[in-house]
Formats: C-alpha cells, sequence, structure tokens
C-alpha cells in the first residue's frame, strides 16, 4: 500500500468497509470509531495447522477471514480479526456451554494465560496491513463455588477463556498486561486506527473538514 495518505476523492477512499466478523463484540468495538461499515460472516476453516504457534494461528485466521470476504465482495476495504487464547501449551477455544466454561476456569485459576489478537485490513487493490496484539492475563485464585457462581450469572460461553472482562469477568483477572485494552474484548483498536490512518481514513476530521 502506497504510504502516504490517499486522496479523499480516489476510489480507495470513497470504497465501502466491511468488518468479516459476526462477533457481537467485534461489531460494537469497531462502532466506536463512527465510521460507516457493514458486517459480513467469513467462510474459514478455523483448524490449527500441526505444530501452528497460537501467534500465528491467530494471524493466519484474521489474513484469511479478511480475504474471504474480499474476494466475495466488490472494491472495498476489509477487517479480519481473530483471537487464540493460549495457557501453556494449551489453547482454549469457545467453550459453549457450562461444564467446559467451568473446566476452562479451573484449567486457568491461578495461571497465566495470553490472548493472541490479530487484525487484517485488506485495501480495495488487495493490499494487506496484519498485527497482533498479545494480551497477558492472570486469574485469581478462585474455588469451585465462585466459579461456578459467575458462570451462571453472566454466561459467557461465546469468550475464549470463559470470562468477559468487560463484564463481570474483570472479577476473576488479578492483572491484565497490553499495549492496546481494546485487544483482549476482541478487536485491537490501536492496531486498526493505525492501519485506518495509513489508508488515509479521517478518523477525527477537522473542524475544516
Amino acid at each position: 500500500m502506497d504510504s502516504n495518505p490517499l486522496n479523499p476523492d480516489a476510489p480507495m477512499a470513497r470504497a465501502p468497509l466491511i468488518l468479516a466478523s459476526t462477533s457481537v463484540y467485534r461489531r460494537e468495538l469497531l462502532q466506536r470509531l463512527r465510521l460507516p461499515f457493514s458486517v459480513q460472516a467469513p467462510r474459514v476453516d478455523e483448524t490449527r495447522r500441526p505444530g501452528e504457534p497460537p501467534r500465528e494461528l491467530a494471524l493466519r485466521l484474521a489474513r484469511e477471514k479478511a480475504l474471504a470476504v474480499a474476494s466475495a465482495s466488490g472494491p472495498a476495504w476489509v477487517i479480519g480479526s481473530d483471537q487464540v487464547c493460549a495457557c501453556g501449551d494449551d489453547i482454549l477455544g469457545k467453550p459453549g456451554a457450562f461444564e467446559p466454561a467451568l473446566r476452562q476456569l479451573q484449567r486457568l485459576r491461578g495461571r497465566e494465560a495470553v490472548f493472541h489478537t490479530a487484525v487484517a485490513l485488506v485495501d480495495p487493490r488487495g493490499g494487506v496491513q496484519l498485527r497482533e496484539v498479545p494480551t497477558w492475563v492472570r486469574m485469581r485464585e478462585l474455588d469451585d463455588a465462585r466459579l461456578r457462581a459467575y458462570l451462571l450469572a453472566e454466561q459467557p460461553y461465546d469468550c475464549a477463556g470463559s470470562a468477559k472482562s468487560e463484564g463481570l469477568g474483570i472479577a476473576l483477572l488479578q492483572s491484565v498486561r497490553s499495549e492496546d485494552p481494546s485487544a483482549l474484548v476482541g478487536l485491537p483498536l490501536i492496531a486498526l486506527c493505525d492501519m485506518l490512518l495509513h489508508g488515509g481514513f479521517e478518523l477525527l476530521p477537522g473542524s475544516g473538514s
């Protein structure tokens, strides 16, 4: 991609913005930027390749999701994102139900996990920007009764790691370390803003714009 800001009248700048995700969390995060966008579901096989590190898995899937939607659309800017939660040698996916979520929280109890959150931005010419933002999360030592009470209260069964940091799940966390607080929720907005600005988007237009 050209490193210079785009002319506002150029076809690339006028192309629509698409979020390649049906995640309500990513949609709500992207809405913070107050840019018009649409949502499309990417059709991507998310199976981990043998020996693939968590970081590389997140980066690959973010890129593939963005490219999959871009290939099925007209000229557009497409955002893809993926998050992989790793605890030791284990990758923790979305639990889907109470018992798997309880097992995840028991596995994480008193331990540190790394959430690898990747974002890709495909431009209308097919160029790709790609970034990964890690977040280190240490969980509190909580007994099963408290873990069960949390799960019943918030039902975070669509969240890898089985806790919503933006909700009651913050009570389960002992510490969080990251350069981007939005990364843990599912879309690293600081990194995405860098990409959009590089592409010529006006995120904070001046009074004369």
